[in-house]
């Protein structure tokens, strides 16, 4: 019996990119190839965006972020000495109200409400 996405037996599955790449080609009916690069290109453009220090936002899903960690005195666990952190960026991401919704009360299916499958716009 096919799965829904999201829907697990197991509670300890994680989604991997392959898995993503499956879902695009099952539901688009893409070929695979053609659906890795939807995929990849997609994490693709995250990335640079962030590369550049831009905000990307995906309304009802969340958005993406740097944030500035600032430089800190650590120690070696193996040794114990002193070592200096350098100040770095890090990527932040903050889920959408409905997508906190949606962890929290699953819709059955597990398709969010208002998506009526391919080529629903919104």
């Amino acid at each position: 019996m096919a799965e829904a996405a999201g829907e697990h037996e197991k509670k300890d599955h994680t989604m991997t990119k392959a898995d993503l790449v499956e879902e695009v080609t099952r539901i688009t009916e893409l070929p695979r190839k053609e659906a890795e690069a939807v995929v990849e290109t997609i994490f693709e453009s995250i990335i640079g965006a962030l590369q550049s220090d831009d905000k990307i936002e995906i309304r009802g899903f969340g958005s993406f972020r740097t944030r500035e960690r600032r430089g800190r005195t650590g120690r070696n666990p193996k040794t114990g000495a002193k070592v200096e952190v350098p100040p770095k960026k890090i990527p932040f991401f903050k889920p959408s109200k409905e997508l906190k919704d949606f962890v929290n009360h699953p819709r059955p299916g597990g398709a969010p409400a208002g998506s009526s499958g391919p080529g629903t716009q919104g």
